[in-house]
């Protein structure tokens, strides 16, 4: 919704001033399709020839996130509280025994299924399941501490990943201004080319060709990296929700009492995430 809204505020802004001022917007549109071939072409090879079809993939992704916006909401960090608070509580009172089944094979379980948005994460799923096999496996003697190198390691790797539509949009944006240079200057060699004809002639020639180097720095800072920034506050928005999971397994691997453990999880959910107090403790009683 507010990417939309801004691109349409942009737009206004930007060429109903040029208009409020005298300017010529027909000159302007008349040689914008010709530079945005150009632009957009060259935008779109440099893309082709940095990525693989997996990133490109990805950066396709990336754009649906930045419109969509995160993910994640409230109720999924009270449902993932709620989910991690129960199986380490049947860990410690029933043993690793009781909780294998569930770890081997949560599409099955009567704990994961109770929450069919988090089992769409399989990022998630395999954080949980892969760091309670280590729990199960060690009979529950491991360091803590090495459990959560591990489980910093996963997040790691996964958020490399994951930001890499937002490194790709910065690339771009990054890029854009140059190849509006290019746009110009073919635009500077097409006028020289035409020195001998009159000057209302050649102003429109050179006006054409300062379009390129305009609609290149609008779509970098305008569009582009501001897109790049939206994409990275989406993707690390939807991330924190791993960052719960691994504080609350460590701090209960840790032996602290488990309101303490939910309530320290709760506390470092962003405002807008955060579930009430009452909400954590009530789902807990099962209300």
């Amino acid at each position: 919704m507010f990417p939309a809204i801004g691109l349409v505020v942009l737009l206004v802004m930007v060429f109903g001033g040029f208009m409020l001022t005298g300017g010529d917007l027909g000159a302007v549109m008349h040689a914008l399709p010709h530079e945005m071939l150009i632009i957009g072409g060259a935008a779109a090879g440099a893309l082709i020839i940095g990525n693989s079809g997996k990133e490109l993939k990805q950066l396709g992704g990336g754009f649906t996130k930045i419109f969509k916006g995160p993910k994640y909401k409230k109720q999924d960090f009270l449902d993932v509280i709620l989910l991690i608070s129960t199986l380490m509580k049947l860990l410690r009172q029933e043993g690793p025994v009781a909780l294998e089944p569930h770890i081997e094979e949560p599409q099955a379980s009567t704990i994961f299924t109770q929450y069919p948005k988090l089992m769409k994460d399989q990022t998630l799923v395999h954080l949980i399941t892969d760091t309670l096999r280590l729990v199960v496996v060690s009979s529950g003697t491991l360091d803590p501490h090495a459990v959560e190198e591990v489980m910093d390691n996963s997040i790691k790797t996964h958020h490399h990943d994951a930001i890499r539509p937002a490194e790709q949009l910065q690339t771009l944006g990054d890029a854009l201004p140059a190849l509006g240079i290019v746009a110009a200057v073919l635009g500077v060699v097409k006028t020289m080319g035409s020195i001998d004809k009159p000057p209302a002639v050649l102003g429109a020639m050179i006006g054409s060709a300062l379009v390129g180097t305009f609609l290149g720095v609008l779509l970098a800072y305008g569009m582009v990296n501001p897109f790049a920034n939206r994409a990275r506050q989406v993707i690390e928005a939807d991330g924190a929700i791993y960052d719960v999971v691994k504080q609350m397994i460590i701090a209960s691997l840790h032996g602290h009492p488990i309101p303490l453990v939910i309530e320290a999880a709760r506390s470092g959910i962003s405002h807008s995430n955060q579930p009430a107090f009452a909400d954590v403790f009530d789902g807990m009683r099962g209300r």
